[in-house]
């Protein structure tokens, strides 16, 4: 009772009214201001498509009986009429209150704020200024808002609010709003896509005893009934892998993923992939499959499968460019590193076009930086960039005819990286010698690098079928199909400070 006392010491007049509004409504009343279940019928979007292109006459006319449910947000008018918006799911609606008609109900929408949620029954018509209105002729009191709607419900513009607590944003930004039922959408459209190709959908560990699958620093916590340090996992793969060794052809996993780094307008610290593996395919068939995959998400946001993303038009119903690295590198810088050299070599070139190098890398890293500074930020058409070095791909296996290289890929669209792929490292032997190597860059300061995963190559050794492998970030694809700057207008619950 003293913290009650203390919290309406700390309330702004909007806030004590609202709180001694609450308990007329159970005195005066008798009413319950959280309300009960309450069954509705329709809703605002429902209701526009069905009637608004119905005239005056014709509503009056059908008497068209609706239900609706949803929060006041604006509040119009007085005395013995009201009109109304209320929002639902799926948009908004005026309804229109006359005391006349509602009797001792019409005392609800009087004393209601913006911001209460209540239930309507009513009358569909079409005022003289032409907009579809529910003439109303039961109200039913569901929820009593204590505290009011964000700047007077003009639109919650304070960004760092918007993120901290986005059910304000969803409240407040019907753009917002839209843009999370889309982000649903497009993980239905990929799910459905890929039910339909055959491949099963599984679940894996999140918490794991060696962080593996992926270059990046993990989260660790401590198990204590077992005592050993776990990791969070950094990505999907590994375990996915073991379930082709078990006979699960195709399988894939929608989930979320965690990782100990930075943060930007590209990067929270936990996001959503989607991780797919095929036995018997290699990197032409994952291309397809990928191509395909964007396609069907696009289809949610453009029949065409055109979009516009950042002031780019980008026509994703081509066929998807495919291009090798070192061939990208070589169109934008002259030097071509197909042709064999060592590390000194390498690092000169490095030098001499200001690309910076860690003291760990070799010959294959510094390619991958040259990439990223001189052709990432050029792809703006979607492009599938193949033969990867060995040195940044532990998981992939090598080229037939360069084993300096890779049989992976990463998918380029407007700058940025939206997919990576490998035909599948399934040799036990060359596995571990990947995993020495990266282990001995951890010893050389990469604390990125990953550690070897004893079992995972024990389940090799049983026999990997060759196998294509797919990771799509979900949080970047909807950024793009979305037209969204940062990964925190897509993610609902972004990680703040």
């Amino acid at each position: 009772m003293t913290e009650e006392k203390n919290n309406i010491k700390e309330m702004n007049d909007q806030m004590r009214v609202r709180r001694q509004k609450m308990q007329a409504l159970r005195d005066d009343l008798g009413l319950d201001p959280f309300g009960n279940r309450f069954e509705y019928k329709n809703t605002a979007k429902e209701i526009h498509e069905n009637f608004d292109h119905k005239s005056i006459d014709v509503l009056a006319e059908e008497q068209n009986k609706v239900s609706i449910a949803g929060r006041l947000i604006s509040k119009r008018g007085a005395g013995k009429i009201i009109f109304s918006d209320v929002k639902d799911a799926t948009g908004t609606i005026q309804i229109y209150a006359k005391r006349d008609d509602l009797e001792d109900n019409y005392v609800l929408i009087k004393r209601a704020d913006l911001g209460d949620i209540l239930g309507f029954e009513g009358t569909v018509m079409r005022t003289e200024a032409g907009e579809t209105t529910i003439l109303v002729e039961k109200i039913t009191w569901l929820t009593k808002a204590l505290r009011p709607l964000p700047d007077k419900y003009h639109g919650l513009s304070d960004v760092d609010t918007r993120y901290r607590k986005r059910y304000l944003d969803l409240i407040a930004n019907q753009e917002s709003f839209n843009k999370f039922v889309t982000r649903s959408k497009i993980i239905s459209a990929i799910r459905d896509y890929m039910n339909n190709d055959g491949f099963l959908e599984v679940e894996t560990p999140i918490l794991q005893t060696s962080a593996g699958g992926a270059a990046a620093r993990p989260f660790i916590t401590h198990h204590n009934a077992l005592d050993i340090d776990m990791y969070m996992r950094i990505a999907l793969e590994l375990h996915l892998k073991r379930l082709i060794v078990g006979g699960m052809e195709r399988v894939y996993e929608i989930g979320r993923v965690f990782r100990n780094e930075g943060m930007d307008a590209k990067h929270n610290p936990e996001f959503t992939v989607m991780e797919s593996y095929a036995a018997y395919w290699d990197l032409n068939d994952v291309m397809t499959q990928t191509e395909n995959i964007i396609k069907a998400a696009a289809k949610v946001v453009s029949d065409d499968l055109k979009i516009i993303y950042q002031g780019n038009e980008i026509d994703l119903n081509t066929k998807f460019k495919r291009a090798k690295m070192t061939d990208l590198i070589q169109e934008k810088t002259g030097i071509d590193f197909t042709k064999e050299m060592d590390l000194e070599k390498a690092r000169q070139l490095a030098d001499q076009n200001n690309v910076k190098y860690e003291p760990y890398w070799g010959v294959g890293h510094i390619i991958n930086e040259f990439f990223e500074d001189f052709v990432e930020d050029t792809l703006v058409n979607p492009t599938f960039v193949y033969s990867y070095p060995i040195e940044v791909s532990p998981l992939a296996k090598k080229e037939n005819d360069d084993p300096r290289f890779t049989q992976r890929f990463e998918l380029y669209i407007a700058g940025s990286e939206y997919g990576n792929a490998f035909t599948e490292l399934n040799d036990p032997i060359d596995q571990r010698e990947r995993f020495e190597a990266q282990a001995a860059e951890k010893e050389n300061g990469n604390d990125e690098a990953e550690n070897i995963d004893e079992d995972f190559i024990e389940a090799l050794e049983h026999g990997m079928p060759p196998t294509g492998g797919l990771g799509i970030g979900i949080d970047r694809l909807v950024m793009l199909l979305t037209d969204s700057s940062t990964i925190r207008d897509v993610v609902l619950f972004p990680t703040m400070k």
